[in-house]
């Protein structure tokens, strides 16, 4: 392939590497080996996810999300934000836009340096159920956002071992055979909580999570009575401000609104990714 060009984004301090894919820039026989390639920290560029920007019949673009390690889930928060400023400052779509994901058609909004996506309506949400783990029974929530999600809440963020507490629930038969992202919660005042958040597919701890802070927000809003919007400090520091609606239904009309910033515009060598 020749040298690819790029955008380096962040959302809340979840990095992307994101590609205009219209014309088939990327090789698809080599795709998997660019995706685990760039993302490496260090020796490439260096992300969480991997984005490329393809043509839609319906609306004004299509995704194909990737994780670090080439898996494909079907939706990222952050990853969604960034890529509506994407296309907007490459002249692919206006300030108000949509675009087709493997959760199905994204509606966004651009703010600035800010974006406003709606996501999927929640679903299969499970309060404080009891798994065995290692150590003993663990209490726990969960509720998919377009992907899976587990939510602990926990009273000191700095004391839990996201790694390896993470890693022992995703993985864990209970989530079996897809496995779960999981998050650690802590309440700071109404209306307003601080994650941490071990991420399927990046199999680390990442700075941020759009998906997992939707999840975190709406479990902690039923189960405290909280009315929209609820904020979440991520482990970057950055906010994310989460808007829903509530009904005895459960949870319609999410939006995720934050940062989407441009780190840098560059060019892949083939040698960053061999």
């Amino acid at each position: 392939m020749d040298k690819i060009e790029f955008f380096k984004m962040s959302g809340s301090g979840n990095d992307f590497i994101i590609i205009d894919n219209r014309r088939s820039t990327v090789d698809e026989d080599r795709l998997k080996n660019l995706i685990v390639g760039a993302c490496r920290r260090k020796m490439s560029v260096g992300a969480d996810g991997f984005i490329l920007i393809e043509d839609s019949d319906t609306v004004d673009f299509k995704w194909r999300f990737y994780n670090s390690d080439g898996s494909r889930p079907e939706m990222c928060g952050n990853g969604a934000r960034c890529a509506a400023r994407f296309a907007f400052l490459n002249n692919i779509a206006a300030k108000t836009l949509a675009f087709e994901t493997d959760a199905g058609v994204v509606a966004a909004e651009i703010i600035g340096e800010r974006v406003k996506v709606q996501m999927p309506e929640p679903s299969r949400i499970k309060a404080d159920f009891t798994i065995d783990l290692i150590d003993g029974p663990g209490t726990l929530s969960s509720v998919s956002t377009g992907v899976p999600h587990v939510i602990i809440e926990t009273a000191n963020l700095d004391d839990v071992d996201v790694f390896n507490r993470g890693r022992e629930i995703r993985y864990h038969k209970s989530f079996a055979p897809d496995g779960t992202n999981v998050n650690f919660a802590a309440v700071l005042e109404e209306n307003r909580i601080a994650i941490r958040t071990y991420e399927r597919g990046v199999e680390d701890e990442t700075l941020a999570c759009g998906t997992g802070s939707i999840a975190a927000a709406l479990v902690l809003a039923a189960k405290n009575g909280w009315q929209s919007p609820v904020n979440v400090r991520t482990r970057s520091g950055i906010m994310l401000t989460i808007h829903f609606t509530q009904s005895d239904s459960g949870f319609r009309d999410v939006y995720l609104e934050g940062d989407a910033r441009v780190i840098y515009r560059g060019e892949l060598w083939e040698e960053a990714y061999k």
